[in-house]
């Protein structure tokens, strides 16, 4: 039986103890299971687990001070020793979440991951530390801003989240402790009903970040994008990779991210060669994915300029 894990992120002062301390005061959540609560990192608020139901006897809390500290082995040796329902992370923001993710024994899993962040600091944070905040994003299910002053214009940390993911639910909590969910649309700017789906040079990264967390919606759709293409002799006469570089949060991460592409001919083209390209998503097991990914069966393919500026970002 696996052993489910919630996880709560943040930076220092964002307000992850509170949470969890209201969230293990809620007898809808604690109802008496045995629980391991691992703290990553110590803020100026502390846990009082004797307003805790059953005064807290049912949570184990251990703290873990060094990043290379989270390895399975550890994990595994405390779970086995407490034998917890359920393990709570309260995470250090400036930790990389790989680590955390890396090091999940196989009987564990992460069934929800709440981003917290103090609306007044979260854009400035962004602003340093673009790298951290993505990494706190990208996996989160759920964003809570919390702080948030009466007539603050909320569309800049609405649009924060967006940058990364379309997923993750957003709520932001008021400082008289109104909590309104976040109900601001966002259009794609593509039309996904088209009979060709035509991507703007500027929203490749939107569309690819799209296609990855809903490709059984592309099955059978046809796509016209601006491309910069692959090609290598072991792809013989028949595969390209038709992509563009995307780059998230800074010029470190900047990384080609293409579709493999059926294509006649296909030798004909190199790599660092840019072209239309039209074609037929089909969801499909190649090696390319290692597994089972959008194959493009191209239908047109023509010679163009590179994309101005090359790199696709999101913003």
């Amino acid at each position: 039986m696996q052993t489910p894990i919630y996880l709560f992120t943040g930076f220092l002062e964002a307000g992850k103890t509170r949470f969890l301390q209201e969230t293990l005061q809620d007898p809808k959540f604690n109802e008496g299971e045995s629980m391991l609560l691992l703290l990553c990192e110590e803020g100026e608020e502390e846990l009082d687990l004797s307003r805790f139901p059953a005064g807290g006897k049912n949570v184990t809390v251990a703290t873990v001070d060094d990043e290379e500290m989270l390895t399975a082995d550890r994990l595994m040796a405390r779970i086995k020793r407490t034998k917890p329902q359920r393990v709570l992370i309260e995470y250090n923001g400036m930790w990389s979440l790989d680590t955390l993710y890396n090091s999940l024994p196989p009987s564990c899993f992460v069934c929800e991951e709440i981003f917290l962040a103090d609306a007044n600091t979260i854009l400035t944070y962004n602003a340093n530390m673009r790298q951290l905040v993505y990494d706190k994003l990208k996996s989160a299910q759920m964003v809570i801003f919390n702080r948030v002053k009466p007539g603050t214009d909320v569309m800049p940390l609405h649009q924060l989240v967006r940058a990364v993911t379309r997923q993750a639910a957003i709520g932001y909590e008021y400082e008289d402790g109104t909590f309104i969910p976040d109900e601001i649309e966002d259009p794609l700017p593509f039309d996904i009903e088209a009979p060709v789906i035509d991507i703007a040079e500027k929203d490749y990264a939107i569309w690819y970040a799209h296609l990855s967390e809903n490709m059984d919606e592309y099955n059978g759709k046809t796509v016209s994008f601006l491309a910069e293409l692959s090609h290598s002799d072991a792809m013989g006469d028949s595969l390209l990779a038709v992509g563009r570089r995307i780059m998230v949060c800074c010029a470190d991460d900047i990384a080609y991210r293409p579709l493999v592409a059926k294509c006649k001919r296909a030798s004909r083209f190199h790599t660092g060669d840019w072209a239309k390209v039209t074609g037929t998503i089909r969801m499909e097991t190649s090696p390319f994915y290692q597994g089972k990914g959008p194959v493009l069966y191209v239908s047109e393919i023509q010679s163009a300029a590179p994309a101005d500026p090359v790199v696709a970002t999101f913003y």
